[in-house]
């Protein structure tokens, strides 16, 4: 499959998440079968402002192609500069554009799924981003509307395809919802039958059978896959399996698991210094345990890790006493 000029040989995406897909947890799913990767979204003010926060965010790994850095925000002009700031920091095969943000204080200010409302608005910022982009291909990442009662989402995505995007990835929820409810797997079949560029279908992707089922329902080129991987990046590997018609290899024993963990947040440490990392690991370890019988207490001890010796110590306890 081709987005633009960038050739992806692959069905599974691994989804931008804000304090989730940064580089470390990339580079843990690219080896566990992620075949294309998209940054945390990163503010266009902040880059415009070279905010120093920002800026490592664009960064990809040294072998981390094809990938994309995803921006947000609504205005033209700003989204244009960051475009050329993101694709210059990153050296990004793809620059993504979030259109499909719901969290209050994104989609409210008219950023994210905001931008739902505003479709000529949205084309304008797409426009900016194509030219900031240079050759690199821009792609956008919706939802299926604000609500309900205002579900856009085929004449949106087919107004972004007139604006010259590269493909559409749907996130097959509205704005409303959160990540509540059921993902609608039927408004992305609706959509992709109205494209003639390359949809990524994204919602409710939890095992690897729901990626086979969504390209099957959908149409879709590509499934891209967010909170399903959390604590769980095998599921690329299992989803590749699945999609090849193979045996689904059963997760690796615990031990393995957590050794995974472990470099995830050494990863993370490389990058943000060992503060930040083990703050991190807070949230993250503690999906690594998911549906571990009997593993409250090291999820107690995982809310107060402070160094890296902390998660060594607390892994040589989950190891010896929980299979």
């Amino acid at each position: 499959m081709k987005i633009g000029n960038v050739m992806i040989d692959t069905k599974l995406a691994l989804a931008p998440m804000a304090g989730v897909s940064d580089l470390a947890f990339r580079t843990v799913c690219r080896e566990l079968g992620a075949g294309y990767t998209v940054t945390e979204m990163v503010s266009a003010k902040a880059l415009c402002y070279q905010d120093k926060k920002s800026i490592p965010l664009c960064k990809l790994g040294a072998d981390e192609h094809p990938a994309a850095v995803q921006l947000f925000g609504s205005d033209p002009v700003c989204m244009e500069e960051a475009a050329a700031i993101a694709a210059e920091v990153s050296g990004a095969d793809i620059i993504d554009i979030n259109m499909g943000c719901p969290v209050p204080k994104v989609a409210q200010n008219g950023d994210g799924s905001g931008l739902m409302k505003e479709p000529a608005l949205a084309a304008r910022v797409l426009e900016g981003v194509r030219r900031g982009a240079g050759k690199r291909p821009v792609t956008v990442k919706i939802r299926l509307g604000w609500d309900k009662g205002s579900i856009n989402c085929v004449e949106f995505a087919q107004e972004m395809q007139a604006a010259g995007a590269a493909a559409v990835a749907v996130h097959a929820r509205t704005r409303k919802q959160m990540y509540s409810g059921t993902a609608n797997w039927d408004y992305i079949k609706a959509v992709k039958e109205g494209l003639n560029i390359p949809v990524i279908a994204n919602g409710d992707v939890f095992t690897a059978q729901d990626a086979v089922r969504v390209l099957e329902r959908t149409g879709a080129d590509m499934v891209m896959i967010g909170r399903g991987c959390l604590g769980n990046p095998w599921i690329f590997q299992q989803a590749a399996c699945a999609l090849a018609g193979e045996e689904i290899p059963p997760l690796p024993p615990l031990a393995a698991r957590c050794d995974v963990a472990v470099w995830q947040f050494r990863l993370c440490a490389q990058e943000k210094g060992e503060h930040i990392a083990c703050l991190e690991a807070r949230r993250h370890y503690a999906s690594y345990l998911k549906g571990v019988p009997y593993a409250g207490y090291y999820k107690e001890q995982i809310t107060s890790i402070e160094t890296l010796a902390d998660i060594d110590r607390i892994t040589a306890g989950i190891k010896r006493d929980l299979r």
